[in-house]
């Protein structure tokens, strides 16, 4: 029995280190790439969201932080205002939060009846999450790069736009997955 639970983990590790790799691959399928940072890819957040709906949200937390990691380590942008804080508030709006909070969406798919409006739910939900790290980080730190007049939430808003096509992407792809390949997106807890 032990043997089971343990190749059972081993399983999920493994099918959670292949989508991590699926997800960062898509990263760099870029259709529009931004000049500080930020793409519209083919759904690079998918990957995630099927961790987390697959195995929980604890798998799609870990998910989403390793390519936070990973995204650090291969192409970090480091704030225009060198300040310790700064850093730190770059790493986790822009890396760490907005990618493991896509292990939230089963959370918010919990109360739909239907699994396609759930998982349409929390794929939404945890697109605006990482929008609004994106924008947050925008305002604080980015609107360095703002044209001369412009507010610094006006700025973050135009900026972070690139997040509802992204979203859109993700939205339906997930969709339309999830229409051919049900059991892709495990079964409703």
């Amino acid at each position: 029995m032990g043997e089971t639970k343990s190749m059972s983990r081993v399983h999920v590790l493994v099918e959670c280190a292949l989508m991590v790799a699926v997800g960062f691959v898509l990263m760099s399928l870029k259709v529009f790439e931004m000049p500080q940072g930020g793409s519209v890819t083919f759904a690079s957040m998918l990957p995630f969201i099927i961790i987390a709906f697959r195995h929980g949200t604890k798998w799609g937390l870990l998910g989403g932080l390793a390519c936070a990691l990973l995204q650090m380590l291969t192409g970090f942008w480091a704030p225009p205002v060198g300040t310790a804080f700064n850093y730190f508030l770059v790493v986790v709006l822009d890396y760490v939060l907005p990618f493991t909070l896509l292990g939230l969406a089963p959370l918010f798919a919990k109360p739909f009846r239907s699994r396609a409006a759930g998982i349409a739910v929390g794929t939404v939900v945890v697109c605006v999450l990482r929008f609004l790290c994106h924008f947050g980080s925008g305002a604080l730190i980015w609107s360095y790069y703002a044209p001369e007049g412009a507010g610094a939430l006006l700025y973050s808003l135009g900026y972070n736009s690139y997040m509802l096509p992204e979203s859109a992407i993700t939205l339906v792809v997930a969709l339309v997955l999830y229409k051919m390949l049900p059991k892709l997106f495990g079964s409703a807890e």
